[in-house]
């Protein structure tokens, strides 16, 4: 069976004017590098579950991303962040929410589902469990960036809540809008055995409340996997919620006989006609992909067997 891998690390408004030439090459060649990383697990026979959690490990590393180092910081001037990987052959997930102290949010999100009988854990509770598992655990300033920081205070002087890179696009460094872009980053996979998994990670919004969870650590919503497909969603957490996005895709397809990309085309009609903005990343049990958004763009990459990967930050055709 051939394999199959896509990523993504948020979506929204493209501003081609904002990106150089240098900022947009820094993008792509960690989409390219991350892409490669988890396409090789794939081709070496290793399992979709670990191709994607080290798809999403590697995104959680790259302060280009909202997820991990260079989540963005809450209200409070904190970092609370989510991940969940559902592994599709046992339908099992597992999922941590608001936690602050450990490296790789998706390192404990596969802790939950393969040392615990819980699906989701949260809070200081959660990061005590990574503790115990022996994940790495940071100071709670390690996510901190300058450019994320900058951002906090301009939500804060604006009294909003803002998506993502308000202060790097402001200094001609993100190519997507700060008004309209998501940070969540993802990983769906199809491995040489025909199993499925999905990851998704995310810092969640600037200025948030403390407390809030978005869709990136319930499975069903912005993560989902099952036997035949696996979701990674970002957008409009609240809205991808109500829509239960990932688990409606899979549904489409079982109970209506949707295609892969007619249930993705579908599923984000619906999320338009309720006010909501974003994609999502989706491979199917024959190795087929979708990219769909309704936004302007999306970070992206994806691959096929040995193929060479194939990314993309804009909608045009020519940038893919």
């Amino acid at each position: 069976m051939k394999t199959a891998i896509a990523i993504h690390g948020g979506a929204g408004t493209i501003t081609r004017s904002a990106l150089s030439p240098e900022k947009e090459q820094q993008y792509r060649q960690a989409l390219q590098e991350i892409i490669t990383a988890g396409q090789d697990i794939l081709t070496a026979g290793g399992s979709a579950t670990d191709a994607v959690t080290e798809a999403v490990r590697l995104l959680e590393e790259c302060p280009l991303f909202n997820a991990g180092k260079g989540s963005v910081f809450t209200h409070q001037g904190t970092h609370e962040l989510d991940a969940c990987l559902m592994d599709g052959r046992t339908r099992q997930a597992g999922a941590v929410a608001a936690v602050s102290r450990v490296r790789n949010p998706v390192l404990a999100a596969k802790a939950v589902l393969e040392h615990s009988p819980h699906v989701l854990l949260a809070g200081p509770g959660a990061d005590d469990f990574a503790a115990a598992q022996g994940l790495e655990m940071v100071s709670k300033d390690f996510y901190s960036t300058a450019e994320r920081f900058a951002q906090l205070q301009q939500a804060l002087q604006s009294d909003g809540i803002l998506l993502d890179h308000d202060a790097a696009a402001l200094q001609g460094g993100d190519p997507i809008d700060p008004k309209s872009k998501f940070g969540t980053v993802g990983a769906v996979a199809l491995d040489a055995a025909g199993n499925l998994a999905s990851a998704t990670s995310t810092g969640g919004l600037t200025n948030k409340r403390a407390g809030r969870i978005g869709d990136t650590p319930l499975p069903g919503a912005g993560c989902y996997a099952d036997q035949q497909v696996a979701v990674s969603c970002t957008g409009t957490g609240e809205v991808f919620i109500l829509a239960q996005a990932g688990y409606d895709i899979s549904a489409q397809i079982r109970y209506a006989g949707r295609s892969l990309d007619s249930a993705c085309e579908h599923l984000m009609r619906t999320i338009g006609q309720l006010d909501g903005e974003g994609g999502l990343i989706a491979v199917d049990a024959s190795g087929h992909i979708a990219l769909p958004f309704n936004s302007e763009g999306m970070y992206r990459a994806s691959a096929q067997g040995e193929n060479p990967p194939q990314v993309a930050i804009y909608r045009q055709l020519s940038d893919i």
